[in-house]
């Protein structure tokens, strides 16, 4: 381990959230670029990455990885650092379920998880990173007196994404419950009557409903993979999962609007309704 002095942490890989992180870190980010997007190297260069020529430079040169990507990919990145034979401290901040954490942790030796709660780190006071497993307090280090909250938690690998999943399936599963309602309405031909019920007996929903479409609308694609870990993490713990399940159903049907600009309520709420009178498949 560590071909160079340079002391530098990998991420793998740099999308908003990556790179904001990747940025503020001590020492100095590297990441791979082979086969990323433009829009990743761009990142990348605003984030004063050093670009590395391949996963193997990356395990070679860095003691830590951080591993930030869609769930999705999550356990496939993690399988790629570990049959490169990474030996160092791997640390997945993904929004994974807590028992996807564990099976991640059974690859590595050394291997922190961990839960990233707020929006790309811009100013302190926005973001937390939850951290747990017996590294956990080593990868804090990374982040010491820097504009990101770490909060170590006194537990084992599948804790701190357990927090992750808890707290974003109430603001997820919620926001996109609020505007699968707002949909049924439309669909009934109620809006009128709901809006002037929620602006007497719950005057913040109508509010709330519009900057949901608005705050989610163009990052929903990603919300999908989430959502169906955080179903799994309810079912794995004896509860149902619907909630979440619904959820990423929601915002699949939203996906379609990620290259739009300025989707408000009505776009939304298009989506939903003109997904769901399409023939199954």
């Amino acid at each position: 381990m560590m071909a160079s002095s340079a002391p530098l942490i990998g991420f793998l890989h740099p999308g908003a959230m990556g790179a904001s992180i990747a940025s503020i870190v001590t020492g100095t980010g590297a990441w791979v670029g082979d086969g990323r997007s433009e829009a990743t190297a761009w990142r990348a260069e605003e984030a004063g990455l050093v670009q590395l020529g391949s996963l193997g430079e990356m395990v070679d040169r860095c003691e830590v990885i951080v591993s930030v990507c869609p769930p999705g990919s999550a356990v496939e990145v993690a399988r790629s650092v570990a049959d490169a034979g990474f030996d160092g401290v791997f640390a997945d901040v993904n929004a994974v379920s807590p028992q996807t954490a564990r099976t991640i942790a059974e690859r590595f030796a050394r291997f922190v998880d961990g839960g990233i709660i707020g929006p790309p780190v811009r100013v302190a006071g926005t973001t937390r990173l939850h951290l747990s497993g017996g590294e956990a307090p080593l990868v804090a280090e990374l982040w010491r007196d820097s504009p990101l909250e770490v909060r170590v938690i006194d537990g084992p690998a599948g804790a701190a994404s357990a927090v992750k999943a808890c707290f974003a399936t109430w603001t997820k599963a919620s926001a996109a419950m609020l505007l699968a309602i707002r949909a049924l309405a439309r669909a009934e031909g109620v809006e009128e009557s709901l809006a002037a019920e929620w602006a007497t007996s719950m005057p913040d929903l109508a509010d709330r409903a519009e900057l949901s479409a608005v705050g989610t609308a163009p990052k929903a694609w990603r919300f999908v993979g989430e959502m169906h870990e955080q179903a799994d993490a309810f079912e794995a713990g004896g509860l149902p999962g619907g909630f979440s399940a619904a959820a990423a159903e929601i915002y699949r049907r939203m996906a379609v609007l990620k290259d739009v600009e300025a989707a408000d309520l009505d776009a939304v709420l298009g989506a939903l309704l003109d997904a769901g009178r399409l023939p199954p498949g």
